[in-house]
This record gives C-alpha cells, sequence and structure tokens, in this order.
C-alpha cells in the first residue's frame, strides 16, 4: 500500500466536503521538502468482483481553478460509476476531473471524490498518480514506491511506507536449523520468521536460547549491503491471554510496573542502540490480550474470571499504550498491534468496539496514534487467507451465507477480506489513513487431499459452505494445533490492497500449547482446547477442540505438527 510521508500530511489536511480547505499542517512544520500534491487512495470496500474507493488529492503547489488527476492501473479494472468528479477511462489509463462546484484548490487545500470499480484477479493499487501532469507524493520524481526519497537509507530516522518493501527479512538461525533438521525441512527453512520475546529472560537468552542482542547482531550478519527487516513479537503482558492458560505468562495481574520496566524498558533499550539503527525492525505487539477485552468480559456468557480482572484493572490498556510509546520512539521501529483475527472480531458486536478500544489503547501511557504503524491479524491462527468456494453474498435455497453453522452471522468468511475492512474501521476510529495490516499465513494453507476443489451441494446453506470451505477446523474458534493444517502463502511483501505482507510470525513447528499438564517454569499452563479429547467450551460453541494429540509447551518443538503443516502446505512445497 501506499504509505509515503506525503500520504501521512494528507491525512492531517484539514478537509471540507469535497471543496477542500487549507492544510492544519505544512510540510515546512515538519521539515519536510517540498512535494507538489499528494494522493491518498483508499479501497474502502471490496469483493470478488468489486471494489469501493476514496481519493483524497492535496495540492502543495500555487492554487488552481480547475485540475485532472490521472493514474494507470496494472490490471484489469475498470471505473464503473464515480461521484465529486468527472471520469473517463481508455484502458487502463484513468482520468479524474473536477466538477464545476469543486475546481478550486487552494495551495494546502483538498479536494475528495470517490468510485466503483471493477476487477478480477488482483485489484493492485496504482502504482503513479499525477495532478495537471505533476507527479505526486515524491519530491523529485519517481512514484511512490520510488526507492529514493520515500525510503531512506540505513540510519536516517526517517521510517518507510512498508518496512517489508524492498527488504530481506531475518531468517531465525535456532528456527531454522530445527526445520532444517526435519526431513524435507530444508525446502522452507530460508523462510523468515518472528522471534517471541514472550518472558523477561528471554530478552538476555533462556535455556540455551539466543537473545535479542544475538538476533540484532545475527540480523547484521545476514543483511549485507541492502536493507533487513527483523520480526519481534513483544508478548509479556500482566495476566496475559486471560482466555487461554496455554498462553498465560509470568507476569500476575497487578505487576504492570514489573512489565514496564523489566521487560519493555530493557528491550527498548536494546533496539535504541545505533549499532542497529540500519534495521528495520517490526514489533508485533500483544497478542490475543486486548481482543480478550472485547468479546472474553464483561457480561457476555464467554467472559471469564481472569478477563473482567484486566478489564477492571486496566493494565492491558496500559501496557501496551506503555509499549507503544517506549518502542515507538525508536526511529526504525514499526509497532504493529495484534488485532485477532477475522473469527474473532469479524461480528457486528465486535467489529467497531475492537478497533476503539485498540485506539484507546494507543493513547494510552504517553503514546500517540502515531506510535502505530499498523496492524497484524491471524498471529499464530489458522483462519484461512481466501475462501475460494463462496462468498459472503451468496445465496443457497433462500438463506444467506452468513446464517450457514460455520459462518454464523459473521461478516467475513476469509482473513484477507477481514484484514483490509478492518484496515478501514481502524482510520474510521482515529488511527492514520497510512497503517498498513499484516497477515500470518504460517499455518493457514489448507492444503493436501482434505482441500475443496469447488462449492459444497447446494442442499441447503450449510451443505453449500461445509462442502466448499479451506478452512477445515471442526469451529472457527478452535486455535491449538489444529489437526489438517498446513503451511500458508510464503512471506511475500505488498500482496494485496492495504496489506504490508503476508507474514509468518509463528514459526511453524512451534507448538501453541500442550495436550496435558506438563510441569514448567515458563508460566505456561495447560488449557483443555490443547486436549484432542476435549468437547469445548462457550468460545468454540461446545465443539470438540481439533487439537492434534502428544503435544509439547507452547514454543516447543512439535515435530508431528511441522511434518503435517508441509505435507498440507498451499500453495504446496
Amino acid at each position: 500500500m501506499s504509505r509515503t510521508r506525503t500520504a501521512i500530511l494528507a491525512s492531517m489536511a484539514l478537509v471540507a466536503g469535497a471543496t477542500g480547505a487549507a492544510a492544519a499542517v505544512t510540510q515546512a512544520d515538519l521539515g519536510i521538502a517540498a512535494i507538489p500534491c499528494t494522493v491518498d487512495y483508499k479501497v474502502q470496500n471490496q469483493w470478488s468482483t468489486g471494489f469501493t474507493a476514496a481519493v483524497t488529492v492535496t495540492n502543495n503547489s500555487a492554487a488552481k481553478s480547475s485540475w485532472a488527476v490521472k493514474w494507470s492501473y496494472a490490471g484489469n479494472q475498470q471505473v464503473t460509476s464515480g461521484w465529486n468528479a468527472k471520469f473517463s477511462q481508455s484502458g487502463t489509463a484513468v482520468t479524474v476531473a473536477n466538477e464545476s462546484y469543486n475546481g478550486t484548490i487552494a495551495t494546502g487545500g483538498s479536494v475528495s471524490f470517490g468510485f466503483n470499480g471493477s476487477y478480477s484477479g488482483t485489484n493492485a493499487l496504482p502504482a503513479t498518480f499525477t495532478l495537471d501532469g505533476v507527479t505526486c507524493n515524491v519530491d523529485g520524481g519517481g512514484g511512490p514506491t520510488d526507492p529514493g526519497p520515500t525510503n531512506p537509507g540505513p540510519g536516517t530516522g526517517t521510517k518507510v511506507d512498508n518496512p517489508y518493501a524492498g527488504a530481506k527479512v531475518y531468517v531465525n538461525p535456532e528456527w531454522s536449523a530445527k526445520a532444517a533438521a526435519e526431513t524435507g525441512g530444508s525446502r522452507i527453512s530460508n523462510q523468515p520468521t518472528g522471534v517471541w520475546l514472550d518472558r523477561i529472560a528471554a530478552i538476555n537468552g533462556a535455556g540455551g536460547k539466543m537473545g535479542l542482542r544475538a538476533h540484532l547482531d545475527a540480523a547484521l550478519q545476514q543483511k549485507g549491503t541492502g536493507e533487513m527487516v527483523v520480526q519481534l513479537v513483544v508478548y509479556d503482558l500482566p495476566g496475559r491471554d486471560c482466555a487461554a492458560l496455554a498462553s498465560n505468562g509470568e507476569l500476575g495481574p497487578t505487576e504492570i510496573d514489573k512489565y514496564k520496566t523489566q521487560f519493555i524498558d530493557p528491550i527498548a533499550a536494546i533496539l535504541a542502540d545505533t549499532k542497529y539503527a540500519g534495521l528495520r525492525i517490526v514489533t508485533t505487539v500483544e497478542i490475543d490480550s486486548l481482543p480478550n477485552l472485547v468479546t472474553n468480559a464483561g457480561s457476555r456468557p464467554t467472559a471469564t474470571p481472569a478477563c473482567n480482572v484486566m478489564k477492571a484493572n486496566g493494565n492491558y490498556i496500559k501496557g501496551v499504550g506503555y509499549a507503544l510509546n517506549k518502542l515507538g520512539d525508536v526511529p526504525n521501529v514499526y509497532n504493529y498491534i495484534d488485532a485477532a483475527h477475522h473469527g474473532w472480531l469479524g461480528w457486528d458486536d465486535n467489529f467497531g468496539p475492537a478497533a476503539d478500544l485498540f485506539k484507546q489503547a494507543a493513547t494510552a501511557e504517553g503514546a500517540t496514534v502515531n506510535d502505530v504503524h499498523g496492524f497484524i491479524s491471524n498471529t499464530a491462527n489458522y483462519s484461512a487467507l481466501k475462501e475460494t468456494n463462496f462468498t459472503i453474498n451468496d445465496t443457497v435455497a433462500g438463506k444467506s451465507v452468513r446464517e450457514s453453522k460455520w459462518v454464523d452471522w459473521n461478516r467475513y468468511t476469509d482473513e484477507l477480506s477481514f484484514a483490509q475492512a478492518f484496515r478501514n474501521q481502524l482510520v474510521t476510529a482515529g488511527f492514520p489513513s497510512g497503517i498498513g495490516m499484516l497477515i500470518d499465513t504460517s499455518r493457514n494453507g489448507w492444503g493436501g487431499a482434505a482441500r475443496p476443489t469447488g462449492p459444497g451441494a447446494t442442499t441447503s446453506v450449510d451443505t453449500y459452505v461445509e462442502g466448499g470451505r479451506i478452512d477445515r477446523r471442526i469451529h472457527v474458534g478452535n486455535w491449538c494445533n489444529q489437526s489438517g493444517a498446513g503451511l500458508g502463502e510464503r512471506p511475500k511483501a505488498a500482496p494485496a490492497t492495504g496489506i504490508d505482507a503476508y507474514v509468518w510470525m509463528k514459526p511453524p513447528g512451534e507448538s501453541d500449547g500442550a495436550s496435558s499438564a506438563i510441569p514448567n517454569d515458563e508460566g505456561k499452563g495447560f488449557d483443555r482446547m490443547c486436549d484432542p479429547t476435549y468437547t469445548g467450551n462457550p468460545l468454540n460453541n461446545n465443539n470438540m477442540s481439533g487439537a492434534l494429540g502428544n503435544s509439547p509447551l507452547a514454543g516447543h518443538w512439535f515435530s508431528a505438527q511441522f511434518q503435517q503443516l508441509m505435507a498440507n502446505a498451499y500453495p504446496a512445497l
């Protein structure tokens, strides 16, 4: 997606209707070189054959009494209808001109318009925009992905639009060695995966494992002369993950000060070392815990006592805010907040409230929304990236797909559609318009012999969905060591509109939790959702857990699962 410095300015512009108004913040205010114009192109809604887009153009040059914006598509997108402007298209080239009532754009002023479009295949963002023949979003030529001014070199302290663009991603040598030791594992052992800082001892290295500095030093060696992303999972909140015992942490519900001073502060100090200024450090901030406050606290039937405690004491909000503030102060750190997945937050009751709660956390403890570069969905989960055999708009035997037992009135059927829509909701909630999404695809491929090749029978909406769904879990709420899962899309930068990257944040082969109680000094409890004989609870509508047997503690190597993931990989290895 396009998240240039100028797009940030466009999001700060004070837009009044379609006529535009003076910018509230100028480039000079921020010490940024003059850029003639900016174009903020956002896909607000997308479905299998069409999309709706909103465009805001900011003029940083002399005032205009008329204007024309142009761009070209890389695919087969076609503008079908528009508003607040006159649209024409020849082949892939689109021209948008002012209406009689919005031709004037003052210096620093903006104008907005929107349109509906059709497409098939990939709906990629246009690479270059012009206003009256002048290229926008750059200060000296090139497009918004130009590796010049918008992608500064190491140590400049200026963040790039998408940290994954044009960069290698760190391969954790410890995970790589375990993967390579497995039969057939060398096929994927060179893939980049997240480094999990899931307890205080992990910062310096625990149990013979590499500490944070050791990983950063190894990343510098892998970097060479190019750009390098290092992916960290920051995961040790007080009362962590209040609804899943397998991933409970070491800190009690009230130990917020210990979290700040013994966990976040040391991490921030290491990341701020100028030795590492040339690395692009991506942080996944505290998976699962904030979403638990939305769905598993309060008066809901899925509420747990532990989640109610964390909602009441506010330490999830305080902890995430503190982490964003401290880590966000490091110029080369890119914070991505965990946003659960579509099978958790995709329902109407959860979707908007979750975005509002994330905004609350992102403005706590001195943090601001500018400390957030984006969000990540499906971390360590199994939700299918794309359900290709049915859509949320399908109707079978007089019933909507939303009425099927599997979808259960959710607004989304897969992670890509959820992540793109949730990004827009987050912007509505007050996050910058340039935020990007990551999707963890490490274990959501669902390939192998059980992968459907088409829709199910149209006997009923349930036979239609059950027979065609890619995600083969028993229930979308099942999360622990799922039987039948496979590796998903390989890590890739900018794969779709609004998506900064597909990532393997959860290293494939590392267990989600033990299938039976195992004493340990890691603060990890036994969760029945990891027991294959468990018959479920309200969180998964009392379905079987679908977990593999004989699994070790969370984070420990699980060879049988790794072999299954490779066997069921999609795309296949």
